[in-house]
């Protein structure tokens, strides 16, 4: 495997929550997001998610993702991470700064196991001021302001720079990614000007030689970055897609054949196009075995995500593992690759140690 080959998994619903990853921390609430969980919960939200910090991703996932030869991870968090002084929000309702403190201290204990095992971090700005998407994942759902106030810019440009300070200069350290997903229909040259100014903020702490930056496509082709953020000007820039085949219909429709033949044959042909291309060194952040959008919505029956009603327990695990060997086969021609999510408390496609233990995933990555 060659030295820079990232091949590993995102460390999600950790340090940001996401409703259908951990359904048994909104159990009884109306919440949908961290941000109406912080606010309906309001002073009992520190125990529960000081609890869930402490309990979700241990020391021990870390050696067992070392072990397996994954080596690297990428860690969500929030701009609420480092202090009680981020914009106000109208979700927050009649609490200023609703979110619970403490998230710089796992963070921090993330990066000492990962120096332990030997595991690359990429941090990922994945939820914004007034959300840069309209998904939970942003922090708010349903709410897509990020790019309508200046106030909400500035501060995910103060949180990066945050990050490179505080992280710059740890060893584990392979980047930082500057936003999450922001919605297809954000202006192209907003999020441009916002990529350079990210990049400008995070060099002033971290070298070209040691750190990268790395920019989502925003649900957009590259050809709209094509030239950006060019060498000589700029140094060590990545470029991260989000492969899934779950979250529209004419994806949910596909039997397995037009799954895999969308693998090998559309994905294969654009990775082709976007390393010949784009003159940027890219990787897929996301990823997954899941198969049907029912996967991210509480009222999802059973363990599994794909209707699978016509199909035997043996030849499930045949699409799975082809599903996962098509992607894999693909993922390779690029920088690397991050499967979503490590963990899930009943979502298996999604969950890459139980796919690793299912067999749908192989065993060894190194």
């Amino acid at each position: 495997m060659s030295a820079n080959k990232l091949r590993g998994v995102n460390l999600g619903g950790w340090l940001v929550l996401e409703k259908w990853m951990t359904p048994s921390l909104f159990a009884g609430l109306n919440a949908k997001d961290e941000t109406s969980w912080c606010v309906e919960l309001g002073r009992k939200a520190e125990t529960r998610l000081q609890q869930h910090w402490q309990t979700f991703i241990t020391r021990a996932d870390f050696a067992w993702l070392a072990q397996v030869g994954i080596n690297a991870i990428r860690i969500p968090v929030g701009y609420w991470l480092f202090a009680a002084d981020y914009p106000y929000h109208h979700s927050f309702g009649a609490v200023r700064f609703p979110f619970v403190g403490g998230g710089m201290e796992v963070l921090d204990r993330a990066f000492d196991w990962a120096e332990e095992f030997g595991l690359k971090v990429v941090v990922d700005l994945h939820a914004a001021p007034g959300c840069q998407n309209g998904f939970d994942n942003g922090g708010i759902q349903d709410v897509c302001e990020w790019h309508t106030q200046n106030s909400y810019i500035d501060y995910s440009l103060e949180t990066l720079e945050r990050l490179a300070q505080r992280y710059g200069k740890r060893a584990a350290l392979h980047g930082i990614e500057i936003l999450n997903e922001p919605r297809w229909d954000v202006d192209t040259e907003l999020l441009k000007r916002y990529t350079e100014a990210a990049y400008w903020r995070i060099r002033r702490h971290c070298p070209a030689e040691q750190v990268a930056v790395i920019f989502h496509d925003g649900f957009r082709s590259f050809r709209e970055y094509a030239g950006f953020l060019q060498p000589p000007n700029y140094g060590n820039v990545i470029f991260g897609i989000h492969r899934y085949q779950c979250f529209v219909q004419d994806d949910i429709d596909r039997d397995i054949y037009r799954h895999l033949q969308k693998v090998v044959c559309d994905w294969k042909t654009e990775a082709d196009e976007i390393i010949g291309g784009l003159s940027l060194p890219t990787y897929v952040g996301e990823w997954s075995l899941g198969l049907d959008a029912k996967l991210a919505a509480l009222w999802a029956e059973g363990l599994f995500d794909h209707v699978h009603t016509e199909m035997d327990d043996m030849q499930f695990d045949i699409a799975c593992r082809g599903y996962a060997a098509a992607q894999l086969a693909v993922f390779e021609k690029y920088l690397g690759w991050f499967f979503w999510s490590y963990k899930t408390e009943n979502m298996p496609q999604w969950n890459f140690r139980e796919c690793v233990e299912r067999g749908w995933l192989p065993g060894k990555y190194a």
